[in-house]
């Protein structure tokens, strides 16, 4: 009989082992497929089997997993970070295995679509609007009213947010975005938003199920570095509700 493994896309700096241990915990050989390895010192550290490839490409990805399936009983595969989520999904679905939707990921993933289906839905949100340039960012703040916060439309770890309280932080954090500093996975597209302060919290959910909610705490504005998550948050009934 193959022995069962899950397969890993990418691992992660703070939590990745947490994922390998719990795959052994299950009786699954964990398999990390990595674009550079040498990032996660858990790998080597534990000996755990790892494949140097482009997990950017989906087709290599495919490549690999299905020269696994001729040596191991592929149980699953999934990963530790946002943003490989939906080749995950896109994974499970080429080999018939349970995961997310692809398209759900991609949608959730794009923080402008994401809020137009919020709002669609009738969800209160903070104004917001998308820019591809200078002077589409310089038109929609004006629009909005600053403070406004400006950030990339897919990304995550707050990379690319700043809050812009007057037009020259504006015109500063346009140029870093556009002016060659940021690394853009496709083409630019910023998120100009309405600044709304307050506690943050968010929501763990499994399909329809809400499994938890968290709070973060973050660093110090302009920049939103994360410092801390609480989970579960520690609400009362009210807030809870």
């Amino acid at each position: 009989m193959a022995r069962r493994a899950l397969i890993l896309v990418e691992g992660h700096r703070g939590n990745g082992l947490s994922y390998v241990q719990a795959a052994q915990h299950l009786g699954l050989h964990p398999i990390t497929l990595s674009a550079d390895p040498t990032q996660y010192s858990y790998l080597a550290a534990e000996e755990i089997e790892t494949i140097l490839v482009d997990t950017d490409n989906l087709d290599a990805l495919i490549r690999e997993c299905s020269q696994l399936r001729a040596t191991y009983d592929i149980a699953g595969i999934t990963g530790a970070l946002d943003s490989v989520y939906a080749a995950v999904g896109k994974l499970c679905q080429h080999f018939d295995l349970p995961g997310p939707n692809p398209r759900s990921i991609e949608r959730c993933s794009d923080k402008f679509t994401q809020r137009q289906l919020l709002a669609g839905a009738g969800i209160p949100i903070p104004a917001y609007r998308l820019a591809a340039n200078a002077t589409d960012v310089q038109s929609s703040a004006a629009e909005i009213g600053l403070p406004v916060i400006l950030k990339p439309t897919v990304g995550s770890g707050s990379r690319g947010v700043r809050l812009c309280r007057d037009v020259d932080e504006l015109t500063e954090h346009t140029d870093y975005l556009l002016g060659g500093k940021h690394t853009w996975r496709s083409s630019p597209r910023i998120l100009i938003e309405e600044f709304a302060q307050g506690p943050y919290y968010f929501a763990e959910t499994m399909g329809n199920e809400v499994i938890g909610i968290g709070a973060g705490d973050w660093g110090r504005p302009p920049h939103f570095v994360c410092r801390a998550m609480t989970f579960p948050a520690l609400l009362s009934d009210n807030e809870h509700k």
